[in-house]
C-alpha cells in the first residue's frame, strides 16, 4: 500500500490555531495541535507495519475505546457481526465504517479501502475532549470533541468516509500531502465522502446538501458544518472559529505557508468543480461524475498532480468512459471552468497505473469480489 508521510484530520490546523487564540479554548486546542504533531511521527512508523494489516485480507470491522486514553488502537468492544454496542460512538464507528466499505465495492466493486479487503479498524474515545478525527496508514482514530463547539467525530458520516478515502489516495494516487496536490488529497475525500453519504441516504445530486461535517459544529456556533461542497467559504461565520477561508475559484486561491499549503483551504476550487459537474449531469452524482473522479484517482493521478492535471484527466477519462463531446464530458469541462480552470490546457494526460486498461473501474484482481458485505 502506498502511503503519503502526512497524518490525515478531517479538521484543519487553521481552526484549531485560531481557537488557541481565545483563553476559553487555548490550553484545548493547544493539546489537539500537540498530539497531532505526535501522531505525525507515529505515522511513519506505522507505515512499515501496513503490508501486515493488508496480508490477512479479513473484510471485518473491529472497534476499540481508547478510553480517552492516547496508547491505540486500545481495547476492543465490537466486532464485525457483534450485536449493537450501548455506546453510540462505537455504534457510529462501526456502522459508517461499513457504510464506507459497502459504497466503494457496490458503485466501483473496490474490495475495501486498499481494494484487497483490508479490515477496518477504528478506536474511539480518543485522549480528553480531542477535537478531531484521522486517518493514520493503519486505523481511524475519533476524538469526543469538546462537547462547546464540536460534538463527537463519530457522528457524521461524511466525516468517515472522508477519512478512509485517504486511505484509497494513498493505496492509489499517492497524492503528496503539500500544496495543489495535498488539496486534491483532501478534495478527493471530500467528494467520496460525500458520495458515500448520497448513496447511503439515497440522494440525487440535486438533493444532496453537498456539506462536509453537516452536525459537527455545536448549536451555540455560527455554522452549518466545517465545509461547503457546492459554496465554499460559507460553511461557517463564528466569533470563535472566523470565517470559513476556503475560494471557490482560482481567482481567489490561498497561497500559504500554513495547512501544507492550505491543503484544507484550496480543496474548496476542486470539491466546488465536482460539486458542478455532478449537479450537470444530474441523478446520482456516484454514477457518472463519481466515476469519472474514480478513475481519474484511482488510475491516472501521480504523487505531485496538481489542479490542472486534475481537470485535464477528469476531461479526458469522460470522453473515454462517456464518448467525446458527451454530456458527461462537456459538464466535467463545465465544471473546471467555472473555477478557472480550462481542461485540455495543460500537458498531456498521464496514462493508466493500472494493467486492465484505461478506464476499468476495477482492477482485475478485484472482479471476483462482488458479495456485498452484511452491515450490521
Amino acid at each position: 500500500m502506498k502511503t503519503h508521510s502526512h497524518i490525515c484530520c478531517i479538521l484543519p490546523d487553521h481552526i484549531l490555531r485560531r481557537l488557541a487564540e481565545n483563553p476559553e479554548h487555548r490550553q484545548r486546542a493547544l493539546r489537539t495541535l500537540a498530539q497531532t504533531e505526535r501522531l505525525r511521527g507515529r505515522r511513519d512508523v506505522l507505515a512499515r507495519f501496513t503490508a501486515v494489516a493488508l496480508a490477512t485480507g479479513q473484510e471485518r470491522r473491529t472497534i476499540y475505546d481508547a478510553h480517552h486514553q492516547t496508547n491505540l488502537p486500545g481495547q476492543l468492544v465490537r466486532g464485525e457481526g457483534d450485536p449493537d454496542s450501548a455506546d453510540i460512538a462505537v455504534n457510529e464507528a462501526y456502522n459508517f465504517a461499513g457504510n464506507t466499505y459497502d459504497f466503494y465495492m457496490n458503485a466501483y466493486n473496490r474490495n475495501s479501502i486498499d481494494g484487497l479487503g483490508m479490515r477496518l479498524d477504528s478506536s474511539v474515545h480518543y485522549d480528553n475532549q480531542y477535537d478531531n478525527a484521522f486517518w493514520d496508514g493503519q486505523q481511524m482514530v475519533y476524538g469526543d470533541g469538546d462537547q462547546i463547539i464540536f460534538d463527537r467525530f463519530t457522528k457524521c458520516l461524511d466525516v468517515i468516509g472522508h477519512e478512509l478515502t485517504h486511505g484509497v489516495t494513498a493505496a492509489t494516487a499517492a497524492l503528496n500531502y503539500q500544496g495543489q496536490p495535498g488539496a486534491l488529497n483532501e478534495s478527493m475525500s471530500d467528494v467520496f465522502g460525500s458520495l458515500v453519504k448520497q448513496m447511503t441516504l439515497g440522494q440525487t445530486a440535486d438533493q444532496a446538501d453537498w456539506l462536509i461535517g453537516a452536525g459537527l459544529l455545536m448549536p451555540s456556533i455560527q455554522g452549518k458544518a466545517l465545509r461547503s461542497m457546492k459554496d465554499p467559504g460559507t460553511a461557517y461565520d463564528d466569533p470563535q472559529l472566523g470565517k470559513d477561508p476556503q475560494p471557490a475559484d482560482m481567482a481567489n486561491y490561498v497561497n500559504t505557508s500554513e495547512d501544507n499549503g492550505g491543503v484544507h483551504i484550496n480543496s474548496g476550487i476542486p470539491n466546488r468543480a465536482f460539486c458542478l459537474t455532478a449537479l450537470q449531469i444530474g441523478g446520482n452524482a456516484w454514477e457518472k461524475a463519481g466515476k469519472i473522479w474514480y478513475v481519474t484517482l484511482t488510475q491516472r493521478l501521480q504523487p505531485a498532480s496538481d489542479f490542472q492535471a486534475a481537470a485535464d484527466t477528469a476531461y479526458a477519462v469522460a470522453g473515454e468512459l462517456f464518448g467525446p463531446g458527451s454530456p458527461e464530458q462537456q459538464a466535467v469541462q463545465g465544471g473546471w471552468t467555472t473555477v478557472g480552470i480550462t481542461p485540455g490546457s495543460g500537458p498531456t494526460v498521464a496514462v493508466s497505473r493500472t494493467a486492465v486498461g484505461p478506464v476499468a473501474v476495477a482492477d482485475a484482481s478485484h472482479a471476483a469480489q462482488k458479495t456485498k458485505r452484511r452491515v450490521g
